[in-house]
């Protein structure tokens, strides 16, 4: 046998191996792409089941913030005996923002949706509060803005809190 038969051999040879690995790989591909699309629904459900109870969680502590900012909440909690109505209005508005911050980790588990409605009650919130004080003279005491603000809550056709409560209430219902 020559070298060049022998060449001639090898390469007859691997165009064969070549040929046949390209077949069954068309005659496997479907086969193999079920495999893999199993195999990462199974990543998500696990995946999904883990996360489902830190989502559930997450809609649990923005209900709760939702109520902490509150104004009826938020002045019964804040309210002291013969405040300033200055004193009352950084109280409130630290205590929305505090609350906030230990909050905000939470948007990563609920929709964007919801989240910008909790951000803009928040917001809404403090700036509620601000121009209530605004509308009153300054040598009032804590209880007048108390007054002004659950007045103000009280001409709200529809309470912006509790139509928060029931988006975030819908949102974690659309996981099951």
């Amino acid at each position: 046998m020559n070298v060049k038969q022998i060449l001639v051999d090898f390469i007859v040879l691997g165009a064969g191996i070549f040929a046949a690995l390209i077949a069954m790989y068309y005659v496997l591909r479907n086969d193999i792409q079920q495999f893999f699309d199993l195999k990462t629904l199974a990543l998500n459900k696990e995946n999904r089941a883990q996360l489902l109870p830190v989502r559930i969680q997450a809609h649990e502590r923005l209900i709760i913030f939702v109520d902490r900012i509150s104004p009826s909440n938020l002045l019964v909690r804040l309210h002291q005996q013969g405040i300033d109505l200055q004193s009352l209005q950084a109280g409130i508005i630290n205590e929305i923002k505090t609350e906030y911050q230990h909050n905000i980790t939470q948007q990563l588990y609920v929709s964007s949706a919801t989240w910008d409605v909790v951000r803009k009650l928040k917001d809404d919130t403090i700036a509620m509060i601000n121009n209530a004080v605004k509308g009153l003279p300054q040598n009032v005491n804590g209880v007048e803005l108390s007054k002004t603000i659950l007045q103000h809550m009280a001409t709200i056709s529809e309470n912006p809190y509790e139509l928060t409560i029931a988006l975030i209430k819908k949102d974690m219902q659309q996981m099951f």
